[in-house]
C-alpha cells in the first residue's frame, strides 16, 4: 500500500512539475532582464508574445497599433451572431465550455485583454526552435490572414499550433508533448494496473456487480496492460 502511495504522489508530482518548472523558468528570467507589464511592453508587429496563465501558457501574435491575434476556445460564436457580444472579453466560462464543444476564435483583441494582467514575453521560443523565424510583417500577415472560427483541440490545434504555425511555418506545441510524455510515463509504469484494478474493485464493492462496473473493472487494467 505504501508504494501504491508513493506512486500516486510521484504522478501526480510529475503533471504539476510541468508547471511549476515552467514558473521557475519564467521567474529567474523576469529576475535576469525586467519585463514589461501589458499596457506598455516595447513590441514590434510580429513579435511571438506569451503570458502564463493558471495551468498552461497563453500565445498570440503582435500585429502592431496595440493589437494581438490568438487563438482561444469560445462557446459564444455557436449560440450568438451577435458580433458586439462575442467581441467582448472572453470569460473562464466560455473559454472552459469552448474547450469541452471544442469550438473556438482566432480573433484580434488589446494587447491588455490579451495580457488579462500577466507580464508578456516577447520570441522566447526563438531560442527554443530549430527553425528560424518568417520576417516580422510576414508573419503578422499570416496571423491576419486566419482570424475567424477555428476547430479546437487541446492536443492538436491550440493556442501555441497557431502562433508556431505562423512564426515558424510548423504548427507544434512544446505544451502538449510534454503533456503526452506524462500521461507516457503514468500508462508505462505497471502499477498504474494494480491502481486500476484496485479501484475498479472498490467501485464494485460500493456500486454492486453491475455489467458496467465489471466490465471498466476488467477493461481499463487490461488496456493499460497492453499499452504498457
Amino acid at each position: 500500500m505504501l508504494q501504491l502511495l508513493t506512486f500516486l504522489v510521484e504522478k501526480f508530482s510529475l503533471i504539476f512539475q510541468l508547471k511549476i518548472f515552467e514558473s521557475s523558468c519564467l521567474q529567474r528570467e523576469e529576475r535576469e532582464r525586467p519585463v514589461q507589464r501589458a499596457p506598455h511592453p516595447p513590441l514590434r508587429r510580429g513579435d511571438l508574445l506569451e503570458v502564463p496563465r493558471s495551468l498552461f501558457t497563453h500565445y498570440g501574435i503582435y500585429l502592431g497599433d496595440n493589437k494581438v491575434a490568438h487563438l482561444i476556445p469560445d462557446i459564444l460564436p455557436v449560440l450568438t451572431n451577435n458580433n458586439k457580444l462575442i467581441s467582448s472579453v472572453i470569460t473562464n466560462n466560455r473559454l472552459i465550455l469552448g474547450c469541452i464543444y471544442k469550438c473556438a476564435t482566432v480573433r484580434v483583441d488589446t494587447l491588455e485583454d490579451f495580457a488579462y494582467g500577466s507580464s508578456i514575453l516577447a520570441n522566447r521560443m526563438d531560442k527554443m526552435m530549430k527553425m528560424q523565424p518568417f520576417p516580422s510583417d510576414c508573419v503578422a500577415q499570416r496571423a491576419e490572414k486566419l482570424t475567424g472560427p477555428v476547430p479546437y483541440s487541446l492536443l492538436w490545434n491550440n493556442c501555441e499550433h497557431f502562433v508556431t504555425y505562423c512564426r515558424y511555418g510548423s504548427a507544434t506545441s512544446q505544451q502538449t508533448e510534454k503533456f503526452c510524455e506524462c500521461l507516457k510515463s503514468i500508462i508505462r509504469d505497471q502499477r498504474s494496473v494494480i491502481i486500476s484494478g484496485l479501484l475498479g474493485i472498490i467501485s464494485m464493492v460500493y456500486f454492486g456487480m453491475a455489467p458496467a462496473t465489471t466490465l471498466l473493472t476488467v477493461l481499463i487494467p487490461f488496456t493499460l496492460w497492453m499499452a504498457g
